[in-house]
Order: structure tokens, then sequence, then C-alpha cells
């Protein structure tokens, strides 16, 4: 029985130590003499202080008191140890025992059991966060596990459906968990009904295996019904978008003020019809946008809408671009020829921007266009018929061009049916804060600022000007002030607010030297050389004030920004 218990002693893993009443070693196991590094025929039978000088074992004996899980360096290791007195059935101490651990290992065992929790909560949390409905079976297919997903899309909670077989949450179809533990495969896009509802979903399951042993199954359920309304829009979607460029609606449009309103009110009423349209005003007041809502508003809104400036292209190319053109017609013409802008505005609108910068050769062509319904394209001999609606705009006094032999009478005749006059902005500054909220509201989604105001100093010097340049200086304006402001301001006051040129100053403020520097760095020049030195400075100068913001110089600029980075190249702006 002693050696039995003598094998056992041997074979646990915790160190052991005792001694007898006179502290001379009764029990050295293996484990302590591998701890110690103290052979247990050279222990047993000496006092405990001959074998450990550092034991406590002693004191225990003297005192009865238990020491229970004390640190106490070791050799070249820390452990941790249980000391404990050994009574009689009289209570009378006849010895003490010392039951001890390497502590790192204790150490090790303690992280891994924090690691294994910390994962355990980051899964739950994983588990009960994702959006898509989870629930897990047992390999007999019993509910074990749902997250709330599952139960915002099936109406089943826990109390439902945990402990139940796995076809509990079926309205229609197969259970996969059932054909998963059957096959021990996964299977993808099952198409089911659950809930009581029946709601239509897809669902996913694969095997759980631990060791190559089946234990469960996993399924990953998905709303069906979100995803089809999903895919009728995204295709309805597509389909405007394929043949619609038109961005802009009247609610686009701000201001109350009756010049405004009346602008609006015949262009609403322009919508209606199938009149060619005139949009006529300044620079900067809203053209584009008001052709935008009316192609919106009108009968022809899920058909093509066509921008075309007309002052951006050569002679040449606007012919080619707005006709198109047969194979061979000209060097560089591609095979098969291309179809042209009227054409691909067929059944839609085309909006000829700045239609005043057209020559007197491409106006007869357009007025045939207008007069024929039908174009022929460069280099064609066919007529081709064309069913589009023309919406023309222009800043230029057009009357004053006829008498000037620059713009065609009869086109213009033409054109002229339906004739919109747009405001300039100094007209109606009653409008002003209203536009400006507006476009604070559009730049913190394009530049993902929070701008909530402006102060009223702020929004006094913006009244107190005259914005030639009409809502579109207005908008770089705004854009320009938010630009400057911090990330965290939520109020555009006046240091955020960009300078604004006056004609009186402009010279100095965009040349940025006077006339007779001017002269004296470009003597003798070339007139071209001259306008290129000019402009040079002056995009460099904006491109400057538009904290090189390129698509805000450009609409500063009143230029496309493919134009802008030509010319950019160009001069070497840096």
């Amino acid at each position: 029985m002693n050696r039995e218990i003598e094998l056992i002693l041997n074979s646990t893993h915790d160190a052991m130590i005792a001694v007898d009443k006179m502290g001379i070693v009764t029990l050295f196991n293996n484990a302590a003499a591998k701890l110690t590094e103290i052979d247990s025929i050279d222990a047993i039978g000496k006092n405990i202080k001959m074998v450990i000088e550092s034991t406590r074992l002693p004191i225990i004996l003297k005192t009865g008191e238990s020491e229970l899980n004390r640190k106490q360096p070791l050799k070249s290791n820390t452990i941790i140890t249980n000391r404990m007195p050994v009574k009689d059935e009289n209570g009378e101490i006849i010895g003490a025992i010392a039951v001890f651990r390497e502590i790192t290992e204790i150490q090790k065992l303690a992280e891994e059991i924090t690691n294994l929790k910390e994962i355990q909560s980051t899964l739950e949390a994983i588990f009960n966060a994702t959006q898509d409905a989870i629930n897990v079976v047992d390999e007999n297919g019993i509910n074990v596990l749902i997250n709330p997903a599952y139960t915002r899309l099936t109406g089943y909670t826990s109390k439902d459906v945990i402990g139940k077989d796995c076809a509990t949450d079926l309205a229609d179809g197969e259970s996969v968990h059932l054909k998963v533990l059957k096959t021990k495969k996964a299977v993808n896009g099952v198409k089911l009904r659950v809930g009581p509802n029946k709601k239509e979903v897809v669902v996913e399951a694969a095997p759980i295996l631990v060791n190559n042993k089946l234990i469960g199954s996993v399924a990953v359920i998905r709303d069906l019904t979100e995803t089809n309304r999903l895919l009728g829009e995204l295709d309805q979607a597509k389909q405007i978008i394929r043949h619609l460029e038109a961005k802009y609606t009247f609610e686009d449009i701000k201001g109350n003020h009756p010049a405004i309103v009346n602008a609006i009110e015949k262009a609403k009423l322009a919508a209606l019809t199938p009149a060619t349209i005139i949009l006529r005003g300044e620079s900067g007041t809203g053209k584009e946008l008001f052709a935008h809502a009316i192609h919106n508003a009108s009968n022809r809104k899920y058909s093509q809408f066509i921008r075309v400036n007309c002052a951006s292209l050569s002679e040449s190319i606007l012919e080619s671009e707005l006709f198109g053109y047969e194979e061979g017609a000209f060097t560089g013409a591609i095979k098969g020829g291309k179809i042209g802008l009227f054409e691909r505005a067929n059944g839609g609108t085309i909006f000829l921007d700045e239609i005043a910068e057209v020559s007197m050769r491409m106006q007869s062509k357009l007025l045939r266009v207008l007069q024929e319904k039908e174009l022929i394209r460069v280099g064609g001999n066919i007529a081709i018929p064309i069913n589009v609606r023309v919406i023309s705009a222009t800043n230029v006094d057009l009357e004053n061009a006829i008498k000037q032999n620059k713009f065609r009478m009869d086109l213009y005749y033409r054109l002229n049916v339906f004739p919109i006059t747009i405001p300039p902005l100094r007209d109606h500054k009653e409008d002003i804060e209203e536009i400006v909220y507006h476009l604070i509201n559009k730049f913190n989604q394009e530049f993902g600022r929070n701008v909530n105001a402006i102060s009223d100093k702020a929004l006094k010097s913006i009244l107190d000007n005259e914005w030639r340049g009409n809502v579109r200086e207005l908008e770089n304006f705004i854009g320009r002030a938010i630009i400057n402001m911090k990330t965290n301001n939520r109020i555009i006051d006046i240091e955020h607010m960009p300078k604004v040129m006056q004609n009186e100053t402009m010279k100095t403020d965009i040349v940025e030297e006077n006339f007779e520097v001017l002269i004296d760095k470009i003597n003798g020049e070339k007139l071209s050389d001259v306008v290129d030195y000019a402009e040079k400075k002056y995009i460099r100068h904006i491109l400057n004030d538009c904290s090189n913001n390129r698509e805000l110089a450009a609409r500063k600029l009143n230029i496309s920004l493919r134009s802008l980075y030509y010319k950019i190249k160009k001069y070497d702006i840096k």
C-alpha cells in the first residue's frame, strides 16, 4: 500500500515536500526534485533547512498556521506554494507539507484562459453585431444558438427555437441543416420561407467540424424580399441612368423673389410643351440648371439629355460632334463613322450652351436641323430624321449680334420660340440667404464637412457684394470659404471668407504687378506671347485663390476641367 502511495505522489504534477515535527524530510517527490534540482535520496532523512535554506516549513511547525498561494524564489525559478501543518487526531502538530508549482506555468495558463475569454467575447460581439441572420444546430439537428439578426428576420426568439428541431422556423421548404448533417458538405443559395410571416430568404449552410468530427451545422440567412426590392430599384436606376444625364430639378432652383419665381413658372410651363426654348441671362445665373430642370419636368425625362458647350469646341469639331460623320469623312475619322450628339439625344433634349459663339456657317446647319427635323452626317448624303427638343442658352445680346451680322435672324426666330430670362443675382438679393444655406448643404456633402450656419457679419458682407458672376460666383465663394475652415468649425465667419475681387482692383490682384512692370517683362514679344503670359498669370492667381482646388478654379474661370488641365500642362503651372 505504501508503495502505491509513493507511485501516486511521484506521478503528480505538483511538487510536494513533507517534514515531521523535528523538521526532518519524510517526502520529496519527483516534481520537487525537478524544481529544486535536488535528488530525493539526498533530501529524505535530512533537516529541511539543510536541503532548502529558504524554506518556511519550520515556521509552519512553530505557528501551526497555513500559508496559501505564496510566491517564493527557488533556484532560477519562482514558485507558488501552499504550506500547511499536519496534525494528528488530537490536534497536535506532527509535521508540515508544502505543495508548490512553478509560477511561469500558472501565468501561462492564466494568460491562455484570459485570451480564450477575450476571443469568446469578441466572437460573441461579432456574432451579435452582424446584420446577417445566423443560427447553429448540434449534430442531432437541434437549435443551440441564434443571433439578434435572426430574430429580426424570422420573428422567432431564443425561447421559440433553442432546444427545438431545426425545421421549427420553416414555413416552406426543407431544412438545409439536415442536408448538411447528412452529407457533411456545405449548401448554397437555397431559397426558403421562414417565420410566421413566411418571409422569403436565401440560405447558405456549412458543417461544423472539430478534429474532423461533425458536431453541428451553421446557417447564414439573408432576406430575399429586401434583396429583390433593391435589385428592382437598381435595374430601374440603371435604365434611367443609362439614358439620363440631367441632374437637377426645379427643387434645386432656390429663390422666392418675383423675378426668379416668374422665370421658374415660365420654365415649368415650357417644360409641358414641345417648344424650342432659349434661356437668356448673364453668365452664372443658372441657365444650365434651368435646362436640366425643364428636361426633368418634361415627358422626355426618361430619354437622353445632352449638354454641349458650343464655345469650347472649334467649328470643325463642333460639326462632327453635333451631326456625326461617316467613315472616311476626314483624316482621323474612326472606322464605321460616329453617331452625333443630335442622334444620341433623339427622343430627348439637347442643350446648346453659348449658342451665340457658333459660327455663321454652323448656324445655317443648325437652322436646317430645326426646320427640317433631320440632319446629314459629315461626309454623308442621307438625311436622318430626329426628334429632339432643343434648349439653347446665351449671355449675349442676340438682337445686337444680328445687327452686327454675327447671328442669323432666321435662326434667332427658330430658337426664340419660348424665351426665358433668368435675372441676375443682384436683382433678387433677398434670395441670397436661402441660396447660401443650400450651397452649404451641397458642399457639406461634397467635402465631408458639417457646417450648419453663417454668421450675421459674414452674411452681411455677402449681401453687400454685387456678385457680377452671379450664383456661380457665389457658389465658388462659399466653396472656398468652407475649404478655408477647420474641420471642427460649424459656422462660416468673416475670417473664413476669401477676398472678393472688385473691378477696379482686378489688374493688381490678377497680374500682381503694375502695368509698367508688365510692359518691361513682355516688351518686344508677339501678341500671342502677351496673351499667353497674361493667361498663365491669371490661371495661377485663380488656383491660388481656390487653394489649388482645380474643380473650383475651372468653374470660376468658366472653362471645363479638361481645358484647365490642358492649360496647366501647357504653361507648366506648378
